[in-house]
């Protein structure tokens, strides 16, 4: 009964707030309080939603085929990929460069390619399931990884099989990471069909819908469309973690992977092995690359091979040019990717430090905060430039959004996961709570600092990209629209290798600076 009634307490004051926040957003919608009506108030939003029902239906269930199909296919691929790279470690150092490149990937470059390269549904699907494969692939090999060494000993004792082992040991340690990654996949699923809806093709889809719109002055609607695709997304969140909850008998706190699952090299193998590894995995996302172009049998007008974007970049008599623009584009995306992901950093620190110093005021923000989160990118941008307008401010604020949150989560639970004895021994000798967490807790947590760096990276240079594809006219993202309307197939190509290799480069040197800090603490990477 005393658990009903805290529960009860818990529930009211979570509806206070959501009730006191919807009343603010009233007030300031009617009276127009910022930037002249582009945050309009609920009441109508809703009204507008009302008269606009006959069009949601089409566009939504078109955006849910797309992401329910590429949901399915991603997370076959990444729970057979996971099997494979843990039954057979060297597979997972054979594909790490191609698992890094799918990490990496904006999906906003890709999304062009895909669309000239395939027809109907299948861009859609395809970048649905790539949102989905690398979290479920790397949480399924991490909760695989972890399997108790006891239980596995038994069963090799007893003449177990390696697919024994793998079935009563290895799949039901991975069970709960497994379910976990879902959770974080279904919404990859659904911003997945929503950019590909975006990239062209098709009628019907809440991106089509929110495109055509975006022209119309009309920010009730744009409003509706965006927070639709919310609801679509929180949906697919929220159906898996009562799954999750269902089967496990209790919700898991997994962060989003930062990382390829990391194997380490068996000690008795050759230098001259290892060196071959290395080579295969650089050079396995290329062969895939090349490989899926003939399987696909895409015209040689619009499909890049390898060699053919060498000599795009670097041998044909308007290489030079290419290039020209290809930098200078480059030099306007770079910076903003950099002071972006540093303000998502810090604010997903100053955050996490408040759910230690200040719990009340930070649960206060986690509504606002889980709404950037599920919204999908192509629908929040129109509703920030709304507000802020199409300068440098609107490019910020969209990579802050989608970076802090994941980075938040990620430093929260490496607050939480300092030892209890060692705060207590602070608080022992005197120290208060901002010297034990400058002391203690924030040293202890560096591994998931530098862990949410290197989940940022690539997101923010997706929110940069399309923001300046949407918004500003500048950069990478405009680069890649301007070159779809002068079908200028070598330059999309180009941006989109030049996109992914820029974000993988930063992943890496978080990476390396992330193990020469650490080493010389004394402590292992996250």
């Amino acid at each position: 009964m005393a658990d009903d009634a805290l529960w009860s307490r818990l529930l009211r004051h979570r509806a206070t707030r959501a009730l006191l926040l919807l009343a603010l957003w009233e007030v300031a919608g009617r009276y127009q309080w910022v930037a002249q009506g582009a945050l309009p108030a609920p009441s109508g939003i809703l009204a507008r939603f009302w008269a606009d029902k006959a069009d949601y239906g089409p566009h939504a269930l078109a955006t849910f085929e797309g992401a329910a199909t590429g949901f399915v296919i991603g997370n076959l691929i990444a729970l057979v990929a996971a099997m494979l790279f843990v039954t057979m470690p060297i597979t997972a150092r054979l594909f790490r460069g191609f698992n890094v490149a799918i990490f990496a990937l904006p999906a906003i470059a890709i999304s062009p390619v895909l669309v000239l390269t395939l027809s109907g549904m299948a861009p859609r699907i395809v970048l649905a399931a790539i949102g989905c494969y690398f979290v479920t692939m790397t949480a399924a090999v991490t909760g695989m990884s972890e399997a108790d060494a006891r239980a596995a000993d038994l069963v090799r004792a007893y003449g177990g099989s390696r697919f024994a082992l793998f079935r009563y040991v290895q799949a039901r340690s991975g069970l709960p990471f497994i379910l976990a990654g879902l959770k974080i996949a279904a919404p990859n699923a659904v911003l997945g069909s929503i950019l590909a809806e975006f990239g062209g093709g098709g009628r019907f889809g809440l991106g089509v819908y929110l495109l055509g719109s975006l022209g119309r002055a009309d920010p009730e609607r744009l409003w509706g469309i965006g927070l639709a695709a919310t609801l679509m997304a929180g949906a697919a969140y929220g159906v898996f973690s009562l799954i999750a909850g269902r089967v496990t008998g209790a919700s898991r706190a997994v962060t989003m992977p930062s990382s390829p699952p990391r194997f380490s090299a068996d000690g008795g193998e050759r230098r001259s092995v290892r060196i071959a590894l290395a080579i295969a995995s650089f050079l396995m996302p290329i062969a895939i690359w090349w490989l899926a172009l003939i399987a696909l049998q895409v015209p040689s007008m619009i499909a890049k091979t390898p060699p053919d974007l060498i000599h795009y970049l670097f041998l044909s008599p308007m290489s030079g040019q290419a290039l020209l623009k290809l930098g200078a584009a480059l030099a306007q995306t770079l910076p903003m990717t950099m002071i972006g992901m540093a303000a998502g950093l810090a604010f997903a620190f100053l955050l996490a430090l408040l759910t230690r110093l200040a719990p009340e005021l930070a649960r206060t923000f986690m509504p606002v905060a889980l709404v950037t989160q599920t919204m999908p990118l192509v629908a929040l941008t129109p509703l920030l430039v709304l507000m802020l307008g199409r300068g440098e401010a609107v490019i910020l604020w969209i990579t802050i959004s989608v970076t802090f949150f994941p980075a938040f989560v990620t430093l929260a639970q490496g607050l939480l996961m300092v030892p209890r004895p060692a705060r207590d021994l602070a608080a022992a000798y005197g120290a208060g709570p901002l010297r034990e967490l400058r002391l203690i807790s924030i040293p202890a947590s560096l591994p998931y600092l530098f862990a949410a760096a290197r989940l940022t990276a690539p997101r923010a240079l997706l929110g940069v990209m399309i923001a300046e594809w949407l918004a500003t006219g500048t950069g990478l993202g405009n680069l890649i629209n301007q070159s779809r309307g002068y079908m200028d197939y070598g330059m999309i190509w180009a941006v989109a290798v030049t996109s992914t290799l820029v974000s993988a480069l930063f992943h890496q040197a978080v990476q390396m600076v992330e193990t020469s800090v650490l080493s010389r603490l004394g402590m292992r990477p996250n």
